[in-house]
């Protein structure tokens, strides 16, 4: 069976019809979801760089074509969300260009002078927290993940990179 290539695994744009479902619900309940995935998945090879600077700054990803805006902040224990769409920073692509700057297929500067990586608001921060996640290696990210996410994690990488 051949595996399907990952423009297949992960369309270039985001279905319409999930995007306005997506788009009508709160932001809490996504942004808790998104903290607590990120405090497990992504925090403990995180929590070795220095987050002084950033620490209980405001933040705002949202994918574009999904609909989905998630809203947390920074502190020394990791991830926490927050309920107000007051920010300091916002971060703006299409689902499809997040999944290939965590799978480290895609450089964000790149993205950025491109116009496909949107950093609104404080810039300094966001150019600052962009260059700290940049400088974590995703093997060493992959290697700190729960119970063999990490693995499932490289091998999609390592399709992708394939098609």
């Amino acid at each position: 069976m051949k595996i399907p290539a990952f423009p297949r695994l992960l369309p270039g744009t985001f279905p319409q019809p999930l995007a306005r479902v997506i788009a009508a619900l709160p932001a809490w309940p996504a942004s808790r979801a998104f903290a607590f995935a990120a405090n497990r998945i992504a925090w403990p090879s995180l929590r070795e760089l220095d987050w002084s600077q950033v620490h209980g700054r405001r933040f705002c990803v949202q994918v574009r074509d999904a609909g989905l805006k998630l809203y947390f902040s920074l502190h020394a224990d990791g991830f926490r969300a927050e309920r107000n769409a007051v920010v300091d920073v916002t971060f703006t692509a299409t689902a499809a260009d997040f999944a290939r700057l965590a799978l480290r297929l895609e450089d964000p500067d790149t993205l950025f002078f491109n116009r496909r990586l949107l950093i609104e608001g404080d810039t300094d921060l966001g150019l600052t927290v962009k260059n700290m996640l940049d400088a974590v290696e995703l093997e060493t990210a992959a290697a700190s993940m729960p119970a063999g996410l990490g693995h499932v994690v490289l091998n999609l990488r390592r399709l992708a990179a394939q098609s």
